[in-house]
């Protein structure tokens, strides 16, 4: 398929997605991730032929500071998933990744046993530099594995910062992965995150961390109890496990399975669902109009003006502001 992909190849692009076939998903992903204008066109009538065939899945956020392990354990789980019938796709959110000049490539080779199966699909999900990024194209990207048949979602985030936020408001669950040493920890752990999670797993409990890891989790759940619940009803709970030797893998996925199960019971899955999406579109209207008015020429005329004007004090900040904004609603 070349680069700029006919209405013909588009609509075999979409038959041979739906057959679950990994090239064609891949070119998917990265029509999405592409900044060409037809790129972004393209991608567009893809998803938007793709819409009934998605959201079968659930999509689970993993998260926690560099060190804890993430990739280990969601190569431990990606693998028990699979063993019981689950197609897993795994989608790595780093802001260094590819389009800001770093890499996170060597994601898919620290889990080199999970990138050999069959039912599992690894690729990195970049954001271009800004938090927005995450929102869209990782979106996006979740949108198009569910249509290839994945029905098990794992996001993973680079650490505890503001792309966890951004990643919890596009996922059902949302797990916190923390070391076996709660002292210094637990005080490095800010409080939004912990507040943000339907499970916390100490991982690296094996070894002469094993019983660390355990007097860990008694004071973690401890401390939930000075957090406000993520849900008022719903109880966060704290398991253990080794991702190392697999063990407490199974326990995990059914605590995991049982919450969400309870949440769509209760009829909160797809109050989330929808929560999110009318939110993911509002930011995303916002990102748009911010977008098209710098791009404006009246606001880049203005703007070096205002420049000259705010460095020699003949104007304030605030002033130069709405006299931009006074001007793009003039030309519009």
């Amino acid at each position: 398929m070349n680069n700029n992909p006919t209405a013909i190849e588009k609509k075999k692009l979409i038959e041979e997605l739906h057959k679950g076939n990994r090239r064609a998903l891949a070119r998917a992903i990265t029509l999405v991730e592409s900044t060409r204008k037809v790129d972004f066109d393209a991608s567009q009538e893809i998803l938007q032929s793709i819409l009934p065939f998605a959201g079968n899945s659930i999509r689970i956020g993993i998260t926690g500071v560099p060190g804890v392990g993430k990739s280990t354990f969601i190569e431990a789980l990606g693998s028990h998933l699979s063993s019981i019938g689950h197609k897993v796709a795994v989608l790595a959110v780093d802001p260094s990744s590819p389009y800001s000049g770093g890499s996170i490539l060597g994601d898919k080779t620290r889990m080199q046993e999970l990138s050999k199966l069959d039912s599992v699909f690894i690729r990195p999900s970049p954001t271009g530099g800004t938090l927005g990024g995450v929102s869209r194209k990782t979106r996006e990207t979740i949108l198009l594995c569910e249509a290839a048949g994945y029905d098990i979602i794992l996001i993973e985030t680079v650490g505890v910062g503001q792309s966890e936020y951004e990643v919890a408001s596009m996922v059902d669950f949302f797990l916190l992965l923390l070391l076996p040493n709660a002292g210094d920890g637990l005080q490095g752990i800010k409080r939004g995150i912990m507040e943000l999670a339907d499970l916390i797993v100490v991982n690296k409990a094996d070894g002469a961390y094993q019983k660390k890891a355990q007097l860990a989790a008694g004071e973690y759940q401890g401390a939930l109890h000075l957090t406000r619940r993520k849900y008022a009803e719903y109880e966060t709970a704290v398991l253990t496990c080794s991702a190392l030797e697999s063990k407490g893998i199974k326990e995990v996925w059914e605590e995991l399975t049982s919450y969400v199960k309870r949440m769509k019971d209760d009829g909160l899955f797809d109050r989330n669902r929808n929560s999110q999406l009318v939110e993911w579109t509002k930011k995303l209207t916002e990102e748009l109009l911010l977008t098209e008015f710098w791009k404006s020429d009246s606001t880049k005329t203005n703007w070096n003006q205002f420049q000259t004007d705010l460095r020699d004090g003949k104007i304030t900040a605030w002033q130069a502001g709405i006299k931009l904004i006074e001007q793009f609603k003039k030309i519009r």
